[in-house]
């Protein structure tokens, strides 16, 4: 633990952001496991609710630094294919 109070402030900071940032990336996670798990089900109505709410949480982590721009632009793009697979 550090001795100087700012330092000490920094590192409650710190603890702060670093579970906030968890969170959402676990966000992303699950959004994307739900657009596949519609997929698999071959429930087009629900893959297509579950990929606009997918959209919406990749991109708020990518505004957030929490998830880079390619790897978001990579998972829409994918998540698309997958949706527009279902007949």
């Amino acid at each position: 633990m550090a001795n100087i109070k700012s330092q000490k402030k920094r590192a409650l900071t710190n603890e702060k952001r670093r579970t906030a940032n968890v969170s959402e990336r676990t966000a992303v996670k699950t959004a994307i496991k739900k657009v596949v798990a519609a997929v698999k089900a071959n429930d087009k109505e629900a893959a297509v609710k579950a990929y606009n709410e997918a959209n919406s949480v990749l991109d708020k982590a990518s505004t957030k630094h929490i998830k880079k721009k390619n790897y978001v632009s990579r998972q829409k793009s994918r998540l698309a294919k997958a949706v527009n697979s279902i007949q």
